[in-house]
């Protein structure tokens, strides 16, 4: 399949920006509703269950829109379903078993770096020192704002969560690749159709000791996994990608911390306070002040 070029519109980057935020916002919640998912089901059978619904809603959608499968990209996606389907998310559901979902922010603060690294290394960009130096002031103000205060408990779950961000920044880089040509929730979907006879054979296997007569609101927490983290949040976010700039929309990651935070507050009760709004102004200033810093 030949990439179709698209008519470039000064609008493009600033849309690409909002799509990347929407994705950012449906993200944001995928740390605290881990948490409360884990109540009722082991971390394997989330890994699985969460890809398989996921994996069931995306075959439903192809077939009504009646797409074919480009077959030309099977290594892409191979690569997408090993990320995204698999690596983040499993390595996400073993450190929230030991690491609070504010602490999310260890990952949130590296993940737009290495995004753009990746971005830089096979997604055929080349940002400008500016850029760089606006990502790094925002990498510093979210990773300071993680770790200050001594609330941070070194274990074993920061080592997942930095798994997770290399696996999820390298996925990032080769869907927004991708969602050059493709639909940004097609490129999703095809991943999670390809993964499914492993999802559902896993999530079979992992029944019997991996569901734990889970509450409402576990079985809640699991949909949104499953249909919101999955699924949905790529359908914004990769299009996002597409049309902004790898690098410069996955800089827009860098609020996710926040949008983690308040979920957690809402959901775990977590308390906000004046200084976390204070950071959050801080690091939505670079991301605005990096948004127009050149990137090739």
């Amino acid at each position: 399949m030949t990439e179709t070029p698209i008519p470039k519109s000064p609008m493009r980057p600033v849309l690409g920006l909002f799509l990347g935020f929407v994705g950012v916002v449906i993200f944001g919640a995928t740390l605290p509703a881990t948490r409360v998912a884990l109540t009722g089901f082991d971390p394997v059978f989330i890994t699985y269950g969460r890809a398989f619904l996921a994996g069931l809603a995306a075959a439903t959608a192809l077939l009504v829109a009646r797409k074919r499968f480009p077959l030309a990209d099977m290594g892409a996606f191979v690569l997408i379903g090993l990320t995204l389907v698999f690596g983040f998310p499993g390595f996400v559901n073993v450190a929230m078993q030991t690491v609070p979902a504010s602490h999310g922010g260890i990952v949130l603060g590296i993940l737009p770096l290495l995004t753009a690294v990746f971005a830089a290394l096979i997604g055929g960009e080349r940002p400008g020192l500016a850029f760089w130096l606006w990502g790094m002031a925002g990498a510093a103000l979210v990773l300071g704002f993680t770790l200050r205060g001594g609330g941070f408990v070194r274990g074993i779950g920061h080592v997942w969560l930095g798994c997770a961000a290399v696996t999820s920044a390298f996925g990032y880089v080769v869907s927004g690749k991708l969602a050059r040509k493709l639909p940004g929730w097609e490129v999703i979907a095809w991943a999670l159709v390809l993964c499914l006879p492993i999802t559902g054979l896993g999530s079979l296997w992992a029944w019997d000791n991996g569901v734990h007569a889970p509450s409402h609101a576990a079985l809640w927490a699991m949909a949104y996994l499953a249909f919101g983290s999955m699924f949905a949040g790529f359908f914004f976010w990769n299009a996002g990608l597409a049309m902004g700039g790898i690098a410069r929309v996955g800089q827009v990651q860098l609020l996710q911390t926040f949008v983690t935070l308040g979920v957690s507050a809402w959901l775990l009760g977590e308390v906000i306070t004046p200084v976390m709004l204070v950071f959050a102004l801080a690091v939505a200033l670079v991301v605005w002040c990096g948004r127009k810093a050149r990137v090739a």
